[in-house]
């Protein structure tokens, strides 16, 4: 188990926050305690490879534009926040009857996973029902309860909030999905085809990564998953955008390395994050004379 002076998530607030939005990072979390790499096949590195790397770094001018940014600071590999508490696999938990087809847990990817990237088993044999438990109690629900609080002050303030869901995609990812002499995107935005966000939001948010330069798709190869199903309701004013970044355009993926020029590319996303941030944007009041 992960040290217990490791807390499940932490919250960059800004001194003012006078917008509306939201940004998270379920997936950043590098804190790999001995006792876990010691319950793997995998190595140090290896384990590594479903991790949206440095991601948290990536979004972290957030709050320098009024915006928290909540990030996790466990890994994905240890336990998934963006699925469901009860997508439990029944091949790795013991005590778990089959469920219903889910094409996540089926692949190795439920809320404790099974595998990380290529599908490479990361345990040995399965896990206690008992310690799935006790993952889902010390760290999805704390940063489930986070994100919650979040969103309602944002409604309570603002009435209306909205949550970017920051990822990044392996620089493969979208090969089988471009057709032939198409230009891969390099930013693959998702709201389940219009479910999680209203068309503004995801207009202005394609419109801030496109100004930057970058290329810009929707919904595929990723179009959401339990974040943006779970969290987005734009008919209540609840909008989610998912955001997932090729990892090659600021990683050495094989190293798992910031790239020489990430420097660059920071300052780049940081623009970004300033366009966002000014979506649904509270005006400050004008000083006496």
């Amino acid at each position: 188990m992960p040290s217990a002076a490791v807390p499940a998530f932490s919250i960059a607030a800004p001194d003012l926050r006078d917008t509306p939005v939201i940004f998270s990072s379920p997936h950043s979390g590098r804190s790999y305690s001995d006792a876990f790499l010691a319950q793997s096949l995998l190595d140090a590195r290896m384990i590594r490879s479903s991790e949206d790397a440095f991601v948290d770094q990536l979004f972290s001018a957030a709050p320098a534009y009024g915006a928290p940014l909540i990030t996790a600071n466990l890994p994905r590999a240890y336990l998934d926040l963006n699925r469901a508490p009860d997508e439990l696999d029944p091949a790795l938990i013991d005590g778990i009857n089959r469920p219903a087809h889910n094409p996540r847990v089926s692949s190795g990817l439920g809320v404790i996973p099974r595998v990380v990237a290529n599908g490479r088993a990361i345990y040995r044999g399965k896990l206690p029902l008992s310690e799935a438990e006790a993952r889902i109690a010390r760290v999805w629900h704390p940063y489930h309860n986070a994100l919650r609080r979040l969103i309602d002050e944002s409604q309570a303030r603002f009435q209306q909030a909205i949550l970017i869901d920051c990822h990044s995609m392996p620089h493969e990812a979208i090969e089988s999905h471009v057709r032939p002499g198409a230009q891969r995107p390099e930013v693959v935005l998702g709201d389940r085809f219009g479910a999680a966000a209203g068309r503004e939001v995801m207009d202005r948010v394609e419109a801030a990564f496109a100004a930057a330069g970058l290329r810009v798709a929707r919904n595929s190869p990723f179009a959401g998953a339990y974040i943006a199903q779970a969290y987005g309701r734009p008919s209540r004013g609840n909008h989610v955008v998912q955001v997932e970044i090729d990892r090659a355009l600021y990683l050495d993926e094989a190293r798992i390395e910031l790239r020489p020029d990430y420097p660059a590319f920071y300052r780049l996303i940081s623009g970004v994050v300033a366009e966002i941030a000014g979506i649904g944007r509270i005006p400050l009041p004008m000083a006496a004379e």
